[in-house]
């Protein structure tokens, strides 16, 4: 296992990372102004997931196949910005699904619904964001406490650990960012134009993602 320093230079440098405004952050917060706090919270979950899963493939070597080779990662780059593109543009379409949502009685039917379609969504961006997974691949083995063996088990036990950590993070912004959701919702017209800037920051953050070199 790592050493008690490596430890703790793996979690000041996560803490850094993870503030720096990036995918899952800026996912997160316009998650939080388009479907409100509960769904986002639960796409935080699912985003935690999708990353945990990404660092499991690293441990066994993926990881580094991705970062060697550039085909694999335009292709993982694009379909992942593709996806968030699609989500911002489905939050415009449906921008008065939000309103609606309000009125709405909910039914344990719905929720089991909209809790596995937000998980999905936070997984599937989780999974498909290609920086991590280089970032993973060029950050985690410095930490690796190579005499005491079980690389892959050390690898694996980071990943999670910095999982938890952007967890905990996004669920921050999330719960900052619905505040200002539920102020505009006062004024049900004020919830539509909000779901057309939630939609919109997705699709500039899936444009920026797939311009990135």
């Amino acid at each position: 296992m790592p050493t008690t320093s490596q430890w703790l230079a793996f979690v000041v440098a996560s803490a850094l990372f993870i503030q720096v405004p990036g995918p899952s952050l800026l996912f997160t917060i316009g998650r939080a102004l388009t479907v409100g706090r509960r769904d986002a919270l639960l796409s935080v979950v699912g985003n935690a997931i999708g990353v945990t899963t990404q660092v499991m493939l690293v441990a066994v070597g993926l990881g580094a196949v991705v970062a060697a080779s550039t085909e694999a990662y335009v292709v993982l780059k694009v379909c992942g910005a593709a996806y968030v593109i699609w989500l911002g543009i489905q939050a415009i379409r449906h921008r008065a699904d939000a309103r609606a949502a309000l009125d709405a009685v909910d039914t344990s039917v719905v929720v089991r619904a909209a809790a596995l379609r937000s998980l999905r969504v936070g997984f599937t961006v989780g999974l498909t964001n290609p920086k991590t997974i280089v970032f993973f691949v060029a950050f985690l083995p410095q930490f690796v406490n190579e005499p005491a063996g079980h690389t892959g088990l050390q690898l694996a036990l980071l990943g999670v650990i910095f999982g938890l950590m952007a967890a905990c993070s996004d669920s921050a912004w999330a719960l900052a960012a619905s505040r200002a959701r539920d102020w505009f919702a006062r004024r049900p017209a004020r919830l539509d134009k909000l779901g057309v800037a939630g939609g919109v920051m997705m699709i500039g953050l899936g444009a920026t993602l797939a311009a990135t070199e």
